[in-house]
């Protein structure tokens, strides 16, 4: 999926107000489904902890109950935790821990150079406009703060979406989107470089998680909050054999040895800094003090004596 460019009708790719209902729906029994928002919450509070820097105030953007406070290390410094999420009854779930507030992240309510750190896990994967929700959060961000995202990448799901598909081509002749699309990781670095963060770096983890039956999968995404909420979503009820079907086929093609269903979660980390004039930057062009030739013991030709690859030197 692109996400570069300006924004259009035609990049209102998901329903915010039925992301907002998801959440809704899910926040009185997240605790029952937030396994994966609890590890990666602690796996983005190690990476924070491998940096060695102390963030006084942080932003939990996309904070659902609250979880990542949990999962921060004191030795990270951490005095004040703001949660936003675009659940208003995530917000007061989050609330019960310390200061937080429900808004949209394509819209972020704080001052300029407000926080030490924005983190964001499991949440922009939702947002229509991500660029420009990226430059909002270095926005929001002290010179030399710290963005660390974690988002859902375009791995993630791809057993279930391949089966809804087959299975409503099967059954109805034709089939919708049931399932986010997702950003690529080769997009991501893209993306962190346009919203101007410096000294961008983009990785990724894939999970595996099993479930008894490919029913209990799609109702632990429920109970997560990630319902499709896809704008273009077939808005009538869709019959109970559809997902029959799917159920059958995911069985027949990623069934483990022990009779469940394997399901893939890929999570991009985005990792940047707002700007400053401490950090690292390229040396200009001609500025090197020592020559390549010498550091690889080699001889130096004009570029005029090299031929390009199928072509003939002039």
């Amino acid at each position: 999926m692109d996400y570069i460019g300006a924004m259009t009708d035609q990049m209102l790719v998901f329903d915010r107000q039925q992301v907002r209902r998801n959440r809704d729906r899910a926040a009185a029994s997240f605790a029952d489904h937030d396994f994966l928002k609890r590890e990666i919450s602690e796996r983005v509070a190690d990476r924070m902890g491998d940096i060695q820097r102390q963030f006084p105030r942080l932003l939990d953007l996309g904070c659902h109950s609250g979880l990542l406070r949990d999962s921060l290390d004191p030795r990270l410094g951490v005095e004040w935790v703001v949660g936003m999420d675009p659940s208003e009854k995530f917000a007061i779930e989050a609330s019960r821990h310390g200061p937080a507030l429900a808004a949209e992240e394509e819209l972020l309510p704080f001052a300029p150079a407000s926080f030490d750190a924005v983190v964001s896990v499991l949440s922009l994967h939702w947002v229509n406009d991500l660029p420009g929700a990226l430059v909002q959060a270095r926005q929001c961000l002290k010179p030399d703060g710290l963005f660390l995202g974690a988002m859902l990448g375009g791995e993630t799901l791809h057993e279930l979406r391949a089966v809804l598909t087959e299975a409503e081509s099967d059954v109805l002749g034709g089939a919708g989107p049931r399932v986010s699309p997702f950003a690529e990781l080769q997009d991501a670095a893209g993306l962190m470089q346009r919203a101007g963060f410096a000294l961008p770096v983009v990785d990724s983890d894939l999970l595996t998680v099993t479930y008894e039956n490919a029913f209990l999968l799609m109702r632990e995404l429920r109970g997560m909050g990630e319902g499709n909420a896809v704008a273009a979503r077939r808005k009538s009820a869709t019959p109970k054999s559809v997902f029959l079907r799917a159920a059958e086929i995911y069985q027949q093609r990623h069934g483990t040895a022990d009779g469940r269903i394997a399901a893939s979660f890929q999570i991009l980390y985005l990792t940047g800094w707002a700007p400053h004039a401490s950090q690292q930057k390229p040396l200009r062009p001609g500025s090197a003090a020592h020559r390549l030739a010498d550091a690889l013991e080699a001889t130096e030709r004009p570029t005029g004596d090299i031929a390009a690859p199928g072509r003939k030197k002039p």
